[in-house]
């Protein structure tokens, strides 16, 4: 026993030396590999960024400036920046209205979407009535119908009831069309609570709409947030639908752009700077919530 006990350390000594060894090796393995994929993301990033900072710049130019040379050139003439060209921006009438418009289109659709799209997902998770499984069929049989198909029978409904070119028709085919997406991805992740939490819940005395606001509506927090990016950004961006359902008073901001550069191709100075606005709106409102988004998809692809 004596001879083991004392022969112990010196089998041990050069085990924990290997040990240490291989622990040095593996963390500077670690070191290097991250490294390598930490300046690999870089790289990306920055190619992703140059046509948002081009635009930025050039934004930022004269037209005589941008007709002589690229946006780089700021980079070796900084004396070439000004806000000129945002200050024409807001002198002229088309694009600033149609700013508020995109805003008035693209606010009531997502507010929308995501409240009847939570309330319709919590029903179908946790709520029992006849032809429950069917009617939830029926929702996600919606999402394979392409927008191209309604846009004349929808338009034509709107031209009979007196919505065809207003700001609320739009926004009411934007719901429609957003909502089974919503309930689809609400329904999913509110099924996925757990049925103890929702039953003491109701032991305590709360009613179903208590049990969601206090309940469902915290713990679903990711999942609303998620899609309340996803239906923003594509209201915010959707140029089809505007081009079929607005007219000139009513047309967001991609249309307006796009009327810019048809009627007035050399209109550089408006253009700029109101596709950059276009641009950058959406991206902060991604960035302000890319925490919840981020927890949002990953809880969904767990669960």
């Amino acid at each position: 026993m004596t001879t083991h006990a004392g022969s112990l350390p010196e089998t041990a000594a050069p085990l924990a030396a290997v040990q240490a060894k291989e622990s040095l090796g593996t963390r500077l393995l670690g070191w290097v590999s991250k490294g390598a994929v930490q300046f690999f993301l870089i790289v990306v990033g920055l190619f992703w960024l140059v046509p948002t900072i081009g635009l930025l710049l050039s934004s930022l130019r004269s037209p005589q400036d941008m007709s002589a040379s690229g946006w780089w050139k700021v980079f070796s003439a900084p004396s070439q920046l000004t806000f000129h060209s945002y200050k024409t921006l807001l002198e002229n009438g088309d694009i600033t209205k149609s700013l508020l418009n995109t805003v008035l289109i693209t606010v009531p659709a997502t507010l929308l979407v995501v409240v009847i799209g939570s309330l319709a997902g919590y029903a179908f998770a946790w709520m029992e009535f006849p032809g429950r499984d069917w009617w939830f069929l029926g929702v996600v049989s919606l999402l394979v119908v392409p927008v191209q198909v309604a846009l004349i029978p929808i338009a034509e409904l709107f031209g009979r009831i007196g919505l065809f070119g207003t700001i609320f028709g739009v926004v009411l085919f934007h719901v429609g069309f957003g909502l089974p997406f919503a309930v689809f991805l609400l329904r999913n992740f509110f099924a996925e609570i757990p049925r103890e939490l929702l039953e003491a819940a109701r032991l305590d005395g709360a009613g179903e709409l208590r049990l969601f606001t206090r309940v469902v509506m915290p713990l679903g927090g990711p999942a609303i947030a998620s899609l309340g990016i996803f239906q923003f950004l594509w209201v915010w961006n959707d140029m089809l639908v505007a081009l079929v359902f607005t007219k000139s008073s009513t047309q967001p901001i991609t249309v307006a752009l796009q009327t810019q550069v048809r009627q007035f191709g050399n209109n550089i100075d408006v253009l700029a700077p109101g596709a950059f606005i276009s641009m950058v709106i959406p991206l902060a409102v991604f960035f302000a919530f890319q925490r919840q988004f981020v927890t949002g998809v990953m809880a969904g692809a767990v669960k």
